[in-house]
């Protein structure tokens, strides 16, 4: 089962990465748990995971004003994990475009 929804690549996990040169962002399902994450991320990018740190967001309510009125929605909630890998090894997520 897929526990990893997409790489976190974002200005703000781009400067993690550049400080931690061995730290890397993912969205992923809420309900995976540490442990199956690290075995994901060892399996599809053939590295050792050191530590993972979990956060998770709730989904906040936005509105805007348009021509139509009032439009009211709410974002997605979802969790991430930064994944710190083991001194030297990294992952190239622009590999294979």
């Amino acid at each position: 089962m897929a526990f990893i929804v997409k790489p976190l690549v974002t200005e703000k996990m781009t400067k993690i990465t550049d400080k931690y040169p061995n730290r890397f962002g993912f969205i992923v399902r809420p309900e995976a748990n540490k442990l199956q994450i690290k075995k994901e991320v060892e399996e599809l990018y053939n590295v050792t995971v050191v530590d993972i740190n979990t956060c998770r967001y709730s989904g906040k309510r936005s509105s805007r004003y348009t021509k139509a009125g009032l439009i009211k929605g709410q974002k997605n909630a979802f969790k991430k994990a930064i994944v710190t890998l083991k001194e030297g090894e990294t992952i190239d997520f622009y590999s294979n475009i």
